[in-house]
């Protein structure tokens, strides 16, 4: 399906409100109407951000968990923009959630991740949103699967909604890590590569788990031109009765803010452009170079593999493999590359290579 020219620019969603990136703020959960107002007058007064979000229906693992106050905190965010002039989000996961934020006149509308997960929940908001022109958010689904996320950007597409972003929050992590979400940048890099005019934003705060993350995770989404974020912030954090360790008061939020740098895609500098050619043709010329040794690589793993064949000799040879990761791994660091990367790519390498030596086996004569 070919959406490219139709999902509108960021910019164009609210074109009254002069901004290159789209920050949203606000608490986790609405919790109550004085927790609603305090936040979200501070927001107004002490920083540039023009989107105020609350969870007002929290789809929790847990039953006891504290699920929202749910379709009461309408009024109260129809009293937030009134009093501050603040554009508000909520997130929906069901018909009657979009039905009742429409009828209150919320601004923006975003799918969590475990509802962009379901195909069905989808369709069926996608299906109450035809005829809206609502903005709408889609957040990745809490496993990394890019077709499930696509899926969700393509259903709301064909049920006429123009104005569509992608949110990354990050995904389950199965072991424990620092962060409580694992950010894999790479699929947000796939999604604009896939779907150009796609507005993509970042989520930290569900990335970050906790506020101290949340600046370098910010600032790596910006220098990766995500055209915004979303931040979770709270008048009390310490009070407040979900995710209090990842939500940012509003001093917290100005002065994160005042510390991000904004930087730009691209500039019309020729001296600047005129050496990031050179630098750009060097890794052209490198690449070529690198793709031609590996066809040549791959050339002698048939020759080898003919010849594991012919004397019945297994494809895999776990001390040949082994040393080459450690011979690798000890070369590559002295020429500043990372393990990590040493060991992915040849991870890579080797895959192809039993895949090439498995075909050779099964068919001898090739």
């Amino acid at each position: 399906m070919n959406i490219e020219s139709d999902i509108l620019q960021i910019t164009d969603w609210f074109p009254e409100i002069k901004t290159s990136h789209f920050i949203i703020a606000g608490p986790c959960a609405a919790e109550s109407r004085e927790q609603l107002l305090e936040t979200a007058e501070k927001i107004a007064a002490q920083t540039s951000v023009k989107f105020f979000r609350a969870g007002l229906w929290k789809p929790r693992t847990r039953p006891d968990s504290f699920e929202g106050v749910g379709e009461k905190a309408l009024p109260w965010l129809q009293e937030v923009k009134q009093k501050t002039g603040l554009y508000t989000c909520v997130e929906v996961a069901m018909p009657q959630h979009v039905e009742a934020c429409l009828k209150y006149g919320i601004d923006v509308l975003w799918l969590g991740a475990r509802t962009t997960a379901n195909p069905f929940s989808v369709q069926e908001i996608a299906e109450t949103l035809k005829g809206t022109g609502i903005p709408v958010l889609i957040k990745n689904p809490v496993n990394p699967d890019i077709e499930l996320w696509i899926g969700a950007v393509e259903r709301l597409y064909k049920s006429g909604i123009k104005k569509i972003g992608a949110v990354l929050r990050g995904f389950y992590p199965y072991e424990r890590t620092i962060l409580r979400n694992i950010p894999k940048w790479e699929l947000a890099i796939e999604m604009k590569h896939r779907i150009h005019s796609l507005p993509v934003l970042c989520d930290a705060s569900h990335i970050a788990g906790n506020v101290s993350y949340i600046p370098e995770i910010c600032q790596k989404a910006l220098d990766l031109n995500f055209d915004g974020l979303m931040l979770e912030t709270h008048i009390n954090p310490k009070a407040a009765l979900s995710d209090a360790m990842q939500q940012l008061t509003p001093n917290e939020l100005e002065l994160l803010i005042s510390g991000l740098c904004f930087r730009k895609p691209s500039v019309s500098d020729p001296v600047f452009n005129n050496l990031l050619e050179q630098y750009r043709d060097q890794i052209d010329s490198i690449d070529l170079q690198m793709l031609d040794l590996l066809g040549e690589r791959m050339k002698i793993v048939r020759e080898i593999g003919k010849y594991k064949s012919k004397n019945n000799v297994t494809i895999l040879q776990l001390r040949r493999w082994e040393k080459i990761i450690a011979t690798r791994s000890e070369y590559g660091n002295k020429a500043g590359l990372s393990y990590d990367f040493i060991k992915n790519l040849l991870e890579l390498v080797h895959k192809e290579s039993i895949q090439i030596q498995t075909k050779i086996m099964s068919n001898p004569g090739l």
